[in-house]
C-alpha cells in the first residue's frame, strides 16, 4: 500500500485545514486508517483513526476539533482540523494497517504502511 498525504500548510490559530491521504495498492476498504503527528523534539503521537466501518477515534487533545472521514470509492481519508492551536504544529502522517481491536488504534506499531508526512504550522 502506498499512501500520499496532502493538505498541510500555514494557518493562524483558530483556523482550519483539511488533510487528505490517498491510498493505492490494496483493498482500501478493509484497512484501518490513522493519523499521527510529530512535533519538533517530540515523539510521534496518535491523532485519529477511522476503521473499516467508518467509526472514528481521537486523541483527547483533538476531540471536538478534528474530524476524520473516509471515502472508500476514492480510497481516501481526510482529517478536518478546526480551531487549530499552535500546539497542533507538527508533521502529520497517515498510516494504514489491520489493528485487531480499537484498543490498538493509537499504537503506531500496529500500522504497516505510512505516508511521507505533511507539515502543519499554526501561528499564534
Amino acid at each position: 500500500v502506498q499512501l500520499q498525504a496532502s493538505g498541510g500548510g500555514l494557518v493562524q490559530a483558530g483556523g482550519s485545514l483539511r488533510l487528505s491521504c490517498a491510498a493505492t495498492g490494496r483493498t482500501f476498504s478493509s484497512l484501518t486508517m490513522a493519523w499521527f503527528r510529530q512535533a519538533p523534539g517530540k515523539e510521534r503521537e496518535f491523532v485519529a483513526a477511522i476503521n473499516w466501518s467508518g467509526a472514528t477515534y481521537y486523541a483527547d487533545s483533538v476531540k471536538g476539533r478534528f474530524f476524520g472521514s473516509r471515502d472508500n470509492a476514492k480510497s481516501t481519508v481526510r482529517l478536518q482540523m478546526n480551531s487549530l492551536k499552535p500546539e497542533d504544529t507538527a508533521v502529520y502522517y497517515c498510516a494504514a494497517g489491520d489493528p485487531s481491536s480499537s484498543y490498538l488504534y493509537s499504537t503506531e506499531g500496529n500500522y504497516r504502511y505510512w505516508g511521507q508526512g505533511t507539515q502543519v504550522t499554526v501561528s499564534s
